[in-house]
């Protein structure tokens, strides 16, 4: 019995919550192996005492039936992660953006439902009620920011060595696609992604912010973790489509930021209808599912966006279809009232 075969052993438990490993997230810090005995000590940054414990049962349920390994000894040391600026008791974020007064995350827990055309619409709503915003693309290896807003520009460092935001439409930007070539894959493990995703967040000069949004990767892996074990985020938003194969990946996210006790501010059913020059409503992807999923894990729904063609082609132009007055157009109507929802919401939550 040594320390690796324990080690690999331990990559079985999950983070509650996520698809990676204790071992991935970095949280085992010492494996000793002596006759008889075994002692894993690991440390964990939460507020939520369910975590180690889940974490610590884990743990015994992979390692006592091993053949020959003796007493199992798990130690968990929890560092406590502070709660968040003005009170906040829900957050396990480690503290607030210097100048960023709310943080919002939005999620999916599939890939292809159009959560970065929903961050950049939502964002460009804000926006439009006078807030000053800042729209962060957290999907390192699918960056999509820099198309949605025709910015082909390369970002330069101000004097603090802080990387300064990009502007297009009354927003700040930044995303991995600001610093690559077009056609120039991401190719990095973890340590990295992590890395990047912490200086998008901490080295960027965002300065004064109404709202940070945060167009998250899909799935519910380490770069996520990252986010909410970095920065106090104020709330989450879910995407999915009416589609069942979507809708069981959205309660995944929904679970895993329940866990990491960030509020869940809603669900977002996108692409649920397509309205045809009959103005008829023909639901492609199934008819209300995000309606019955947002009831069923009691969540709020916060609005449904129609499949729209002015959607796709504006996003593909750089101008987000929420720039068009909501009277000219109804899916841009539909994120400006998803938008006001969101600073109700907020302004409830601290």
């Amino acid at each position: 019995m040594s320390p690796d075969f324990i080690r690999e052993a331990l990559r079985q438990v999950r983070y509650p919550g996520f698809s990676r490993d204790i071992i991935s997230f970095g949280l085992v810090k010492d494996v000793k192996c002596e006759p008889g005995l075994v002692t894993v000590h690991l440390e964990i940054a939460t507020r939520d005492p369910k975590v180690p414990e889940q974490i610590f049962q884990a743990c015994h349920a992979i390692l006592d039936p091993l053949p020959d390994i003796g007493t199992v000894k798990i130690e968990i040391e929890v560092k406590d992660a502070p709660a968040a600026a003005g009170g906040m008791s829900g957050s396990v974020g480690k503290s607030s953006i210097p100048g960023v007064k709310r943080i919002i995350a939005v999620a999916s827990g599939k890939g292809g439902v159009g959560k970065s055309t929903v961050s950049a619409n939502l964002a460009v709503a804000l926006a439009a009620s006078g807030a000053k915003v800042g729209l962060c693309d957290c999907d390192l290896y699918g960056p999509s920011v820099a198309q949605m807003f025709g910015v082909d520009e390369k970002p330069m460092a101000n004097e603090h060595d802080e990387i300064i935001p990009l502007e297009a439409h009354g927003l700040k930007l930044m995303s991995m696609g600001f610093l690559l070539d077009d056609r120039s894959p991401v190719i990095v493990r973890g340590p990295m992604a992590t890395r990047y995703t912490q200086q998008f967040l901490r080295q960027v000069a965002w300065g004064d912010l109404d709202y940070l949004v945060l167009d998250l990767p899909p799935g519910t892996g380490d770069i996520q973790l990252t986010i909410v074990q970095t920065v106090t985020v104020d709330g989450s938003v879910i995407v999915t489509t009416p589609q069942e194969v979507a809708l069981i990946d959205a309660r995944k996210a929904v679970s895993m930021f329940a866990k990491v006790n960030v509020p869940i501010l809603g669900l977002i059913e996108n692409m649920a209808w397509f309205e045809g020059d009959d103005g008829k409503r023909y639901p492609i992807f199934g008819k209300d599912g995000g309606v019955r999923e947002a009831e069923y894990m009691n969540v709020p729904l916060l609005g449904q966006i129609p499949i729209d063609i002015e959607t796709r082609e504006r996003g593909d132009s750089g101008a987000p279809v929420a720039l068009v007055s909501p009277e000219k157009s109804k899916v841009s109507a539909a994120f400006h009232e998803v938008a006001a929802k969101l600073r109700s919401k907020l302004e409830k939550v601290r």
